[in-house]
């Protein structure tokens, strides 16, 4: 057990889902008689499923805060049939529909934003608003008609990597692909070894960090062969290269940045954040302004690959988001939760509803059975916390103290509240803030002076 700790230790929480999606993934491998694992299958499990994981994205950071956004759907629609208007009767580049799209998601991030940060409206109920707003919007600017996109469009939405070079047999950029990730993997497993000698840590023996480093690019290896051999014209889809990028930028603005320690600070308790000196209503304004923005850029990924925009788009959208976050190991109080995992948990989702769907499911059983594995990983989970011990979510995510967690903790301050909030920025003029607290309890009492009267402060 010890040997499997350390061989999943350097980060258990992307290794412990990612094996209940490989289970899952063999499960219906055998139910279906090998149709899961086809190349054009995996290709349409992500081609039809990237718009919601980017929406997963920024659905974590909502729900870290506390708050819900059941918007994202419409605004995904509106902005959507905006872009397509644009295209069409405008004239105007691909380029500057996608600018116009991300502006638009703004927009409408900010407007819900100032509601739910300095207004005080919870998010549920801002959302909720703009979820009607913003659908009747859409069908109001495109007259319920379809406004088809131009191919540049379609090519973000379900295009795929283009192909070049010698005869490999493979798709050359997808091989190109696998390859840099295969050196990251083996870069990242050397990196870690030296910043652990450098700060006088232990790392893991290196027969652990061979075998750790083997299984993920074995893992590589299949998905490379699997999305570098299907069809002529087809490779990895270009959604899944702007997802992976999307995740690589989100994980490190949630975990190495300031305002990501602001975000689960203020979702693990956000009065000691504010007495940290950490701005509540900024956190919650940006936040909220940036699920709107990912709403955008996945609503014009799907009219791409719809190759059209319509009155339906997006409907029913955020619940598939928030099911991921859920699954994906967020608790349902807020200060927890992570990208990674939500992409795992909308992959769980996606392959569910593939595999039954290969299985001749219908809609209906489809969509009972999945609302079943929603409401067993978050009743476990409340169960278990209720019950005093360990969440199974929580445990299977539980991650050892590392030299790196250290180091942290010896630069920054604690900041209270949240399981994740240790690492919270204390800067000089949040520590100003802590410090006046007690001053402004202590001054705020009545005193009485010499002949004993009654002073109000």
């Amino acid at each position: 057990m010890k040997s499997i700790r350390s061989l999943f230790g350097g980060d258990p929480r992307q290794f412990s889902m990612l094996g209940a999606l490989v289970i899952l993934i063999m499960l219906f491998q055998v139910l279906t008689g090998g149709k899961v694992l086809t190349p054009s299958n995996m290709m349409n499990l992500i081609n039809g499923n990237s718009y919601v994981l980017v929406l997963a994205i920024g659905m974590v950071m909502v729900i870290v805060v506390g708050h819900i956004d059941l918007s994202v759907g419409s605004v995904a629609a509106v902005t959507g049939i905006i872009v397509a208007l644009a295209l069409r009767d405008w004239g105007i580049p691909w380029w500057a529909g996608i600018l116009l799209g991300l502006a638009v998601g703004a927009a409408i991030g900010m407007w819900q934003g100032y509601w739910v940060a300095y207004v005080g409206i919870p998010g549920f109920i801002t959302t909720l608003a703009g979820m009607m707003i913003f659908r009747g919007l859409n069908q109001y600017i495109g007259d319920s008609n379809s406004i088809p996109v131009p191919e540049e469009l379609q090519f973000l939405g379900g295009g795929y990597l283009w192909e070049w070079g010698p005869n490999t047999g493979f798709n050359n950029s997808t091989l190109l692909l696998g390859i840099i990730a295969g050196a990251f993997v083996v870069w990242r497993e050397w990196r870690k070894r030296v910043r652990a000698a450098r700060v006088g840590f232990e790392p893991d023996p290196l027969p652990i960090a061979a075998i750790r480093a083997g299984l993920l690019i074995a893992l590589i290896s299949y998905a490379t062969y699997l999305f570098g051999t299907g069809r002529e014209g087809t490779s990895f889809p270009v959604p899944g290269v702007v997802l992976v990028i999307l995740v690589i930028i989100y994980h490190v603005i949630t975990q190495r940045t300031k305002f990501g320690r602001h975000v689960y600070a203020v979702g693990g308790n956000r009065a000691a954040a504010a007495l940290s000196g950490v701005s509540t209503k900024r956190t919650y304004f940006f936040v909220m302004a940036n699920m709107s923005v990912l709403a955008a850029f996945a609503g014009m990924m799907f009219i791409g690959r719809a190759r059209a925009s319509g009155p339906f788009d997006g409907t029913l959208w955020e619940l598939d988001a928030i099911a991921a976050v859920f699954i994906g190991g967020a608790a349902v109080t807020g200060g927890i939760g992570t990208v990674t995992g939500s992409i795992i948990g909308g992959l769980v989702m996606a392959t569910l509803n593939n595999g039954l769907q290969l299985m001749g499911a219908g809609s209906d059983e489809t969509q009972i059975i999945k609302g079943l594995v929603l409401l067993a990983a978050v009743a476990f989970d409340v169960y278990n916390k209720k019950q005093g011990k360990p969440s199974i979510i929580g445990l299977l995510l539980r991650r050892r103290p590392s030299f790196r967690d250290d180091d942290a903790a010896g630069e920054n301050a604690p900041a209270g509240g949240s399981a994740q909030a240790g690492t919270l920025d204390t800067q000089a003029d949040q520590g100003t803030a802590v410090s006046s607290a007690p001053v402004a309890t202590e001054t705020s009492r009545p005193t009485r002076n010499a002949n004993n009267e009654r002073q109000e402060p």
